[in-house]
């Protein structure tokens, strides 16, 4: 317990008195320290919550000078006014300006008497002090035995129950996403959405710092949880006293070491995700129901889903296999479904491999990419059903050479994405933007009939006469193909963007150059005239 001014004069040792009717509040004041000075200004000195004790050598005599000096003193912080009385000394009692100046102000004055000298006051409270010191240092080590003995239990909500019992601080474990992964008490004392600018800002920082803030008049703090990478953040809600605040380190390292366990306690359950995903992979041609089938055996419910591929950042010998894993990881936490894997290494081909994910087409894979794989080139293949999400696979891993190359995650049907490949001369970049926008014509029936006819048709400007004649097939057969190869595309021939995207394709797939007049980019569809 601190220190209080009533625990002093409760002392009979030191004899001190209260020179008025001190209120009961003022006297639960905590002392923090005991010091001694005569200034007539002594504020600039105190730190605050100081005994500051005197025998009034310079005190002013008159009411206005004793106000001033007690003003001072207020001001500097110090929790209560002493003066010390006896034979030789200014004061054998309290002078009564002095007195209505410290009542008037609300400083508790105390006086000291002759017999007693001011170090002995000094002894008193700094013993006290070290006495709570000590109590304090015993609750932590008692709070730490019991955080060590919950961790035992194998399980987050044993150490966060202990903690909040022992310290009344509340306390909650979530994941890197913030979703809520065990409290201390059936629900978190504060509302996660209170916390989620700050859980946030942390996450972000990965495990390189903590950070707290007040919501609604509450103190948060958050703490990430992991040995090398990210597993999960600590917060914390209430004010944390110095007893607790030793043993905050040891909860993270408990905390820290649980979630790594878990980790490792998964790695099946992720094993089998990915077989999963390899054996949707795998068919070249599977029915809608067999495709949903695979994708509710790891629990992703979404009626689209999208292909997502991640080239992971490259290490020093068998560390880019690591560095694969450790990543794949992190995504398939993040992911619903976890349906995530690792190809493996080709000759000359990526170190470690690619990730390759597939997720429901309303997640922000862009935010999960940033979060956990930030800096990796990454493409996103468009939103297909679920049978046909081989191909938006085959898109996003075409877009890596765009991605390189662009800095940040290549999303299919980013117009941009065209536009850079305008000014890039290197045939893989190309080929790989190609593969992606004519993937799903290439796996289709008669896919290479159904690009000859959309090439011919982009290069004529969109005349279906000169398409056909071109061909030497009917008009029909002409807009029949097209219609399939929008369907399988998910184009528009009236959206300007794409049928750009499908015109630089196409060129690329013939070796052509991307310029010339005759054969530059189709102009976009006229104007419809107003109604």
């Amino acid at each position: 317990m601190p220190l209080r001014l009533s625990d002093l004069l409760a002392r009979s040792d030191l004899g001190l008195s209260v020179a008025y009717d001190v209120p009961p509040p003022l006297l639960a004041r905590t002392i923090e320290a005991a010091t001694v000075s005569d200034l007539l200004t002594p504020g600039k000195w105190l730190q605050g919550g100081e005994l500051l004790m005197t025998i009034g050598l310079l005190l002013p005599r008159e009411r206005a000078g004793c106000r001033a000096y007690v003003r001072d003193v207020a001001e500097g912080g110090a929790a209560c006014l002493a003066l010390g009385l006896g034979q030789g000394l200014p004061y054998q009692e309290a002078p009564r300006p002095l007195v209505a100046a410290a009542e008037e102000a609300g400083l508790p004055l105390l006086t000291v008497p002759d017999e007693v000298p001011f170090i002995a006051v000094t002894k008193a409270v700094f013993d006290a002090r070290a006495g709570e010191q000590r109590a304090a240092l015993h609750r932590a080590f008692a709070t730490q035995r019991r955080l060590t003995a919950a961790a035992a239990a194998d399980g987050l909500r044993p150490m966060l129950a202990e903690w909040t019992a022992a310290t009344g601080v509340g306390a909650a474990v979530l994941d890197p996403l913030g979703r809520l992964l065990a409290a201390g008490g059936p629900e978190p004392r504060t509302p996660l959405a209170q916390a989620r600018d700050l859980i946030d800002r942390v996450a972000a920082r990965g495990l390189r710092g903590s950070a707290s803030s007040a919501a609604g008049g509450q103190q948060l703090e958050v703490q990430p949880l992991g040995a090398r990478r990210l597993r999960g953040l600590l917060l914390l809600t209430g004010r944390v006293d110095d007893a607790a605040r030793s043993v905050v380190p040891g909860l993270v390292s408990l905390l820290s070491l649980e979630l790594e366990r878990r980790h490792l306690r998964d790695e099946p359950e992720r094993r089998r995700r990915s077989a999963l995903l390899s054996e949707l992979l795998a068919e070249e041609d599977p029915t809608a129901d067999r495709a949903r089938d695979l994708l509710l055996a790891a629990g992703l419910t979404a009626e689209r889903v999208r292909g997502v591929v991640v080239e992971p950042g490259a290490g020093d010998g068998g560390a880019e296999d690591a560095a694969a894993q450790e990543v794949a990881a992190d995504l398939a936490l993040a992911m619903p479904g976890g349906l995530v894997r690792v190809t493996p290494t080709a000759p000359g081909g990526t170190p470690g491999g690619l990730i390759e994910a597939v997720v429901g087409e309303d997640l922000d894979i862009r935010d999960v990419l940033a979060r956990f794989a930030p800096g990796c080139p990454a493409g996103i293949g468009p939103a297909t059903a679920p049978e046909a999400v081989r191909v938006s696979v085959r898109q996003a891993t075409g877009l890596l050479a765009v991605s390189r190359s662009g800095g940040e995650p290549a999303e299919a049907r980013q117009s941009p994405a065209s536009r850079l490949l305008l000014g890039l001369g290197d045939p893989r970049t190309l080929h790989g933007y190609a593969d992606a926008v004519l993937g799903p014509l290439d796996l289709a029936d008669h896919g290479e009939e159904l690009i000859t006819t959309l090439a011919a048709w982009l290069e004529s400007g969109g005349a279906w006469d000169a398409t056909s004649r071109r061909l030497g097939v009917h008009r029909h057969t002409v807009r029949n193909r097209l219609d399939r190869a929008m369907d399988l595309t998910g184009r528009r021939l009236d959206d300007p963007d794409d049928r750009f995207d499908l015109w630089l394709a196409t060129r690329i797939r013939r070796g052509g150059a991307a310029t010339g007049a005759a054969g530059g980019p189709p102009a976009p569809p006229p104007a419809r005239p107003a109604r």
